[in-house]
């Protein structure tokens, strides 16, 4: 029998090696789903590759760093009247260093090659360009091996930068110069340095415009920027495409830079005649003047003193001798005066220096309000006349003062016991003020508000430049004008004005009742030359009829005739005009703000020019000669510049003095050319559908202005003169009513 106890047992099937057996099962199932999926992608990638892998392909190589280029446009020029440049963009360039081009020639470089390539462009670069620190740029580059931008010197010429181009084109002598380029750029510039800076303005940042024409036209001088893009060709090249910068438009002005030089020499000449004469600082606190054309509203020339440089207006340097405004923006009474030895340390605060900056860049001529003074008469006698509460037959006696409410009011004859028995045109020609209160008493007061309303007191003017001062709050209303208020209004004393309102409602005074919207733009260009837009002369209302016109005129060329303008008339010419003396705040019958406000020439008004000198610098303020006699020396050289015949008698003193001008005598040839042109002077007149047309023909203007639209976009400004508002406390004192009315005024 054989022995089978060392045969194998067969094993047992246990749980275990089934679930052995299920889970090989379930990996060839998902390693073939697996090898299903790659076996689907692997079709899926043959099919993009043969369809669209050009596009793809294209599309990676796209994004690998090829940068576009900004083309900067050139912001639009500003032309005067005769189109020289009064503003200007120039290219310029920035010196950029490319520091991974200029390490890395080629992908083979040794250190050696590197170093060698480095020191000869940065000795290149210090050879043309000394003023950059070679030092600290070669410890930029060792620094900053990837970097493909760092500018190093900004805004250089073409002449600058010329000699290093030539360098660079010369591959045999220069073969190591690279990683240097320059990026284009424009740089605005203004040829004429301070010459009309309150009108046109300046440049900042980002071709931004800060104040005048700069600002106002913005949108219109800039243009915008172009860009070069590279991208890959058919054949994988890189190729670069180009859309060009749109430059900006030019705009053409009203403004003669000839007339504005005339007007500047002698602004700063009365400076230079007065500064420190009885305190410490300028000449006069603020100096101004306008030259307008009273039948377009053309601004032929505006200017103010102290002024600054466009080309760098932050220098304060300008603002020595001026008053320094405080923190809170005000200058006070006793303000300190800015000096060489004291600017520094008064203006140390970024805050305080920025405030007496933006105060220096404001043009004073629109921006800063005042009472006018006796400037204001004429308006008063023309709302009498038009309104029918005058006749101008009246007589008037002034025994030196007038006894209003529980006022006394002085006239400036006061001494010599009044200016005794006066016409209606005697007394605008002798400045009475009891004459005038006592017209106002006959015009009262809703008829006096209406009329100042009419001739835009309290309203803008919506002159062309930025920062026209809003006066709504410094004008008397009908709840708060009383029969003092209404007095002193008369003669031009409790309300405030600018400039521009006061010159631009004379024009309409003077010129038949037209009241034109004043402009210092009249055409707008491309840069091809083909004009964009023309801005014709804009007349918004009539203020007076035609007779009445006539009358102020006759009562003004009076006061130059025979009263209180006589030192305004120039050298060969008979003018119109009227004095103006306002005692400022405090009442201390110290300071005062003098103005002539006139036209030329007498028998045919084509310009009138308003001149401001506000407390100028001396022991007697209250002299209005200071104004005439620098409307005088203004007028004598511009209307022989004009091409306006004289038609007085000249005085050997007065030959002289055109002599040392180099002034032509320009008279008439017979009395034909007396006229000066007078049938060329169109008058308006009224279509069918009632609007004025300045040209006989196609009205300026379709569009009617409301009040709002006077209204409308103001900057509001505190005024540095005059008694609305106190500079000491901000408080309104039209709300507190009028005080101390008793001194003088003319």
């Amino acid at each position: 029998m054989k022995n089978n106890s060392n045969k194998r047992k067969p094993r047992p099937i246990t749980a275990k090696s089934g679930l052995n057996r299920e889970m090989s099962g379930k990996l060839a199932i998902l390693f073939a789903i697996v090898v299903l999926a790659f076996a689907g992608l692997i079709v899926r990638l043959f099919y993009i590759v043969y369809s669209d892998g050009e596009v793809y392909k294209k599309q990676v190589l796209s994004q690998q760093g090829y940068e576009s280029t900004t083309i900067p446009f050139k912001r639009g020029e500003i032309l005067d009247a005769k189109g020289n440049k009064l503003a200007t963009s120039e290219k310029v360039y920035n010196l950029v260093i490319d520091a991974k081009n200029m390490r890395n020639a080629s992908s083979n470089s040794s250190e050696e090659d590197i170093n060698k390539r480095v020191t000869e462009t940065l000795s290149v670069i210090r050879q043309c360009f000394p003023s950059v620190d070679i030092n600290e740029l070669r410890e930029y580059i060792d620094g900053h091996h990837s970097s493909m931008y760092h500018v190093v010197a900004k805004q250089l010429t073409y002449d600058e930068i010329s000699t290093f181009l030539e360098m660079d084109a010369d591959d045999e002598k220069y073969p190591n110069l690279g990683g240097v380029w320059f990026e284009e750029e424009y740089k605005r510039v203004y040829p004429n340095n301070e010459l009309a800076c309150d009108v046109i303005g300046f440049v900042g940042k980002d071709n931004s415009g800060t104040y005048g024409l700069e600002q106002y036209y913005n949108e219109t001088l800039n243009g915008s920027d172009g860009r070069e893009y590279g991208y890959l060709n058919d054949e994988e090249n890189l190729e670069r495409t180009t859309i060009s910068a749109t430059d900006g438009y030019s705009i053409v002005t009203t403004i003669d830079a000839n007339i504005q030089q005339i007007i500047e020499k002698y602004l700063y000449q009365f400076h230079e005649d007065n500064k420190n004469a009885a305190r410490d600082g300028n000449g006069a606190n603020n100096l101004g003047c306008i030259i307008m054309d009273v039948n377009t509203g053309e601004i032929l020339g505006m200017a103010s003193y102290p002024n600054f440089d466009l080309n760098n207006p932050g220098d304060i340097s300008k603002l020595v001798g001026s008053k320094k405004v405080n923190e809170d923006g005000t200058i006070p009474y006793d303000a300190v005066v800015l000096t060489e030895s004291n600017i520094e340390e008064e203006l140390s605060d970024d805050t305080v220096k920025n405030l007496n900056l933006n105060n220096l860049w404001k043009n004073f001529c629109i921006s800063n309000t005042y009472e006018p003074g006796s400037t204001y008469k004429p308006f008063t006698v023309a709302c009498g006349l038009e309104a029918g509460k005058l006749t101008g037959n009246e007589y008037y006696t002034c025994n030196g003062s007038l006894q209003v409410a529980d006022h006394s009011i002085k006239c400036h004859n006061y001494k010599k016991g009044g200016c005794g028995t006066l016409s209606v045109k005697g007394a605008v020609e002798n400045s009475c003020n009891v004459s005038l209160m006592l017209m106002s008493r006959q015009i009262g007061r809703d008829t006096f508000l209406s009329f100042a309303n009419k001739f835009n007191f309290g309203l803008k003017t919506n002159i062309d430049l930025y920062g026209e001062a809003r006066t709504n709050r410094l004008v008397f209303t009908k709840e708060t004008m009383g029969e003092t208020e209404l007095a002193t209004s008369s003669f031009g004393q409790g309300f405030n004005a600018t400039m521009i309102q006061m010159i631009t409602g004379y024009c309409s005074l003077i010129n038949g009742g037209y009241y034109y919207e004043p402009h210092v733009v009249n055409k707008i260009v491309a840069s091809d030359g083909s004009v964009v837009k023309n801005i014709s002369p804009r007349i918004l209302k009539q203020t007076i009829s035609a007779q009445t016109s006539a009358e102020i005129v006759d009562y003004c060329i009076g006061v130059v005739e025979e009263g209180t303008g006589k030192s305004a008339r120039p050298a060969g010419y008979m003018i119109g005009g009227k004095t103006g003396t306002a005692e400022t705040i405090p009442r201390d019958r110290i300071n005062y703000v003098l103005s002539f406000m006139g036209f030329a020439p007498a028998d045919n008004p084509q310009i009138a020019i308003y001149v401001v000198v506000d407390r100028p610098n001396s022991w007697a303020q209250d002299s209005v000669s200071y104004a005439t006699k620098l409307c005088r020396s203004i007028l004598t050289e511009v209307l022989p510049y004009m091409n306006i015949y004289m038609t007085e008698e000249l005085s050997a003193k007065e030959e002289e003095e055109l002599a040392s001008l180099n002034i032509a005598i320009k008279k008439a040839a017979d009395p034909a050319d007396e006229e000066q042109g007078e049938d060329n002077q169109d008058t308006p007149s009224v279509n069918e559908d009632g609007q004025i047309d300045p040209q006989g023909g196609d009205v300026t203007s379709s569009t009617s202005v409301t009040a709002e639209e006077m209204e409308s976009n103001n900057v509001e400004t505190a005024p540095l003169t005059g008694s609305v508002l106190n500079m000491e406390t901000g408080e309104s004192l039209l709300e507190k009513g009028i005080e101390d009315y008793e001194t003088i005024y003319y």
